[in-house]
């Protein structure tokens, strides 16, 4: 183990650009948001001050309005599609005046990735005071989403783009695909130059991705304008729990530092009704776990995927509706054929466990699920996703995403996507020390 953890810190050091992390070499040049975030848990564990710098380089392209974009833009190389000039983000009055990013964001994992910082160093008091100073930002950020992002005021927020919900290409998003006919766009993929494409999504599932982008550079990425046209508009039972898991950190944090009662209240009121709506509007009693909904067309998405167990990371369903969900894992998931947990239904026509997020299995969703079913008392499932998941990256190495079949796993050749990716190697150091 101490052979892997050692290789995980390499990837790790690799993949540091002078005060951020990119994803892996060539497939993801810049920043991004989530990805920072995991990478510094992973950091925290042999290098506090890069654990640090990573959130602070990531909180340092925050919009004045809060909003944290999905990528920065922090290199001129053209690797990757699309990029800065085709984003735009200088549209938005309030975007960054520093750096190109995105006008989208993903889930919003600082809030719990502090408190992880927290728990992991070895000078509580040092990190507690370089929490203090970046922690109103991430409190911020979530303000954001409550403003802007919650048209019904009932404390879901949606997504206005499947890149946001980091599960981009999810078969779940097929429906929404399907009220859609997008104009066909001519570009030249970069990402298919570096991995297989049978491996990543199709020319006109970009049309669809791209076309959400055009409609909000239209209208300058305004959250109203978007929320009123944008034929894709989810509330994202993963993207949620996130903010909710976050939400929750942030209060523990304040408590901590002390003298921030207001913003202690104010994380209250959201919490109270978050969970609530989450549990009321978000769980399928027919499927007996959590699916997501579309805002657009009002009707649930009535797919099982691992976003559906991502609650039980947030401590967001009963006792009885957990005892549910573990129920369908082990059912649909954990066939002694399987490495758990596949990112979609294995049962469903649509699964393909070597497509992005149509069935392969992630580091970053066992992570999560791993503790979610830890703090449910389910030590044993949750012992079994831990060693599936170190299992997996050794015998392949530190991929993005893995083939969930145990059977193509014999020759070292089940991992997929970029190599060397410095989440799988971060979780894996953190899984390795939990």
């Amino acid at each position: 183990m101490k052979l892997l953890e050692k290789k995980a810190i390499e990837v790790l050091n690799k993949n540091w650009k002078n005060g951020f992390s990119i994803p892996c070499a060539n497939l993801y040049p810049f920043q991004w948001f989530w990805d920072s975030g995991l990478i510094a848990v992973g950091f925290a564990h042999f290098d506090m001050d890069k654990a640090e710098k990573e959130i602070e380089t990531l909180l340092d392209a925050q919009w004045e309005n809060g909003f944290i974009p999905h990528i920065v833009f922090r290199s001129e190389t053209d690797s990757y599609f699309p990029g800065a000039d085709f984003h735009r983000s200088d549209l938005h009055p309030q975007s960054s005046k520093k750096y190109k990013t995105t006008g989208m964001t993903q889930p919003p994992v600082t809030g719990f990735v502090l408190k992880e910082l927290y728990k992991i160093s070895q000078n509580k008091v040092k990190t507690l005071s370089y929490i203090e100073t970046v922690i109103d930002k991430v409190y911020l950020n979530h303000e954001y989403f409550f403003n802007n992002r919650d048209p019904k005021n009932e404390g879901l927020v949606y997504i206005y783009h499947n890149w946001e919900s980091g599960t981009d290409n999810s078969p779940i998003w097929d429906d929404v695909w399907d009220t859609m006919n997008p104009p066909e766009y001519t570009f030249e993929r970069r990402d298919t130059t570096h991995v297989d494409a049978s491996q990543r999504p199709s020319k006109r599932e970009y049309d669809h991705y791209l076309h959400i982008i055009e409609i909000a550079k239209k209208h300058n990425y305004d959250d109203k304008k978007i929320a009123e046209l944008s034929p894709f508009l989810i509330q994202d039972p993963l993207f949620n729990a996130v903010l909710i898991k976050s939400n929750r950190s942030l209060i523990e944090l304040y408590t901590l530092i002390g003298n921030n009662k207001d913003k202690i209240k104010q994380l209250h009121d959201w919490q109270e009704k978050s969970i609530k709506s989450f549990n009321n509007k978000l769980f399928d009693e027919e499927i007996g776990t959590y699916v997501h909904y579309d805002l657009r067309n009002e009707k649930l998405l009535k797919y099982v995927s691992s976003s559906s167990f991502s609650p039980l990371f947030a401590g967001i369903p009963t006792k009885e509706r957990a005892m549910s969900m573990v129920k369908i894992m082990i059912d649909k998931f954990g066939g002694s054929h399987q490495y758990m947990c596949a990112s979609f239904d294995p049962d469903s026509e649509r699964f393909n466990p070597k497509k992005y997020w149509r069935g392969p299995v992630w580091v970053n969703l066992n992570w999560m699920l791993y503790r979610g079913l830890n703090e449910y008392g389910y030590s044993d499932l949750s012992e079994r996703i831990k060693k599936d998941t170190i299992e997996i990256i050794e015998k392949n190495g530190f991929y993005e995403y893995f083939d969930s079949r145990k059977e193509m796993h014999k020759n070292g050749k089940a991992g997929y996507g970029g190599n060397n990716f410095s989440w799988s190697a971060a979780l894996l150091i953190d899984l390795i020390h939990s």
